[in-house]
């Protein structure tokens, strides 16, 4: 079979992976019609029908799922190789897929990273803002970031960061016209700014403990957003309360544009982990992520 029947395979493999003609040619950096030329041609020269298409979908045949199961891990270990031989280079070469929440991406990646990437510039790091705890072996990411309590047992585990904490809070004007909440159980009587999380569509909710007591609120108000940092803004605003990690608040405190209520019930928990497959071989540029974000606190 010639070298571009093997470039088709891939195309194949990748098709089926994503279950997305669109998001298999974003990934392989071609046009969608391109894409179909190249899987009609292959179906054509097997003279097997490997995929179903619909308007929404793509799923494969009995031999498109044969197939699959066949080609996939062929390709992933001949990427894994490709791996392994960079480390003859000189420097540390490779890209790196990251999944994580966006307040880990923001207040842990990004400035670990910074630091550090500048010093090696053929590693290329790719950031996505996941809150669905995605399969990081399905979606193909080499590593992610997860608050430790939810790191799978069957993964590596490395900290990066310290522990965490929420804070509730609310500008000093909107305290003007309501009394501040001593109890979670006030927040009912309180306009507050809700998370609509980006990939599982339900309403973050606000978790509370005092004593080993466990308290979980659900909260409504005018505002909701699928973003941390406009809950940040809406809240100086003095749009509502928001419900917020501290880090991200401290400044705002500190200027007195924000002013924090519940503290004694917001508790600390264990902070952000980088979790990924026990496999015995990592490339160059994995290793040196991993260093850089290893927290070291």
């Amino acid at each position: 079979m010639s070298r571009a029947n093997f470039n088709d395979l891939q195309a194949f493999v990748v098709i089926t992976r994503e279950g997305s003609f669109t998001r298999a040619a974003a990934q392989l950096g071609v046009s969608q019609s391109a894409l179909s030329h190249t899987m009609r041609a292959l179906e054509a020269r097997l003279g097997v029908r490997l995929l179903t298409r619909t308007t929404r979908s793509v799923s494969t045949t009995e031999a498109g799922q044969r197939l699959y199961l066949s080609m996939a891990p062929r390709f992933e270990e001949i990427e894994l190789e490709l791996a392994a031989v960079s480390e003859f280079r000189d420097t540390p070469a490779g890209n790196v897929r990251l999944s994580a929440s966006e307040h880990a991406a923001n207040n842990i990646l990004w400035p670990k990273l910074l630091k550090v990437l500048p010093d090696y510039p053929d590693i290329h790091v790719e950031i996505t803002v996941d809150y669905a705890l995605s399969d990081i072996v399905a979606q193909r990411y080499d590593a992610g970031v997860r608050l430790g309590e939810q790191v799978a047992k069957d993964m590596i585990a490395v900290p990066i960061g310290p522990q965490l904490r929420m804070a509730v809070v609310g500008s000093p004007e909107y305290f003007k016209h309501r009394p501040s909440p001593t109890t979670p159980g006030d927040l009912a009587e309180h306009n507050c700014i809700n998370l609509r999380l980006p990939t599982h569509g339900s309403l973050l909710q606000w978790d509370f403990e005092k004593d080993g007591h466990e308290l979980k609120a659900r909260v409504e108000g005018q505002w909701t957003f699928n973003s941390s940092l406009p809950i940040l803004r809406a809240a100086i605003a003095g749009c509502g309360l928001a419900f917020l990690p501290e880090d991200m608040v401290l400044q705002a405190v500190a200027d007195g544009e924000l002013l924090r209520v519940l503290e004694d019930w917001c508790q600390p928990f264990p902070g952000y982990h980088l979790y990924y497959p026990n496999r015995r071989e990592h490339s160059s540029a994995f290793r040196v992520v991993i260093a850089a974000l290893r927290n070291r606190e």
